[in-house]
């Protein structure tokens, strides 16, 4: 069961350099939805959230039981400058990331899955939890991403 979760979460690794796909700098920027991130906010939101992801999974697989500290997306967006980073190379890292994440998660013994960290917020959160709630977390952003494309009249493709 774990290792088609791990396939799933493998299977995402191109998943921003799609949504990159056809799109012009004035695309990403725009906020075709009021009140919501731009497509530039949402893309670099889900690399840095998997990053975070990626070092937690690390932390259960190496550690006893570690915690692991929740962080502000906002704040992240707001302060790190989202709107001016590259969005290819971040497409990229998200792609390596996953990749190297998931290299990592195929080696490991079924056992592996079940061991956990404490959330500051969630409390217990298992490996197996994890991979499943970041490839859950990149689909739920390309929903907002799909409205976002269909209010610029871009193609749906992702």
């Amino acid at each position: 069961m774990s290792q088609e979760k791990v396939v799933r979460f493998i299977a995402d690794a191109d998943k921003l350099h799609k949504l990159l796909a056809g799109l012009t700098r004035d695309d990403l920027l725009a906020h075709p939805v009021p009140g919501t991130w731009s497509l530039q906010t949402l893309l670099i939101h889900v690399l840095d959230s998997d990053l975070i992801a990626t070092h937690r999974m690390k932390r259960i697989i190496a550690e006893e039981k570690p915690l692991l500290i929740s962080y502000d997306e906002d704040a992240f967006a707001r302060s790190l400058n989202y709107e001016r980073l590259d969005p290819s190379l971040a497409a990229e890292l998200f792609r390596i990331n996953r990749l190297q994440m998931g290299e990592i998660l195929r080696t490991l013994p079924a056992e592996a899955f079940s061991r956990w960290g404490v959330h500051n917020q969630r409390g217990k959160v298992t490996l197996l939890q994890l991979v499943e709630d970041y490839t859950n977390h990149v689909e739920h952003h390309f929903t907002f991403a799909r409205q976002k494309l269909k209010a610029l009249n871009k193609p749906v493709t992702i």
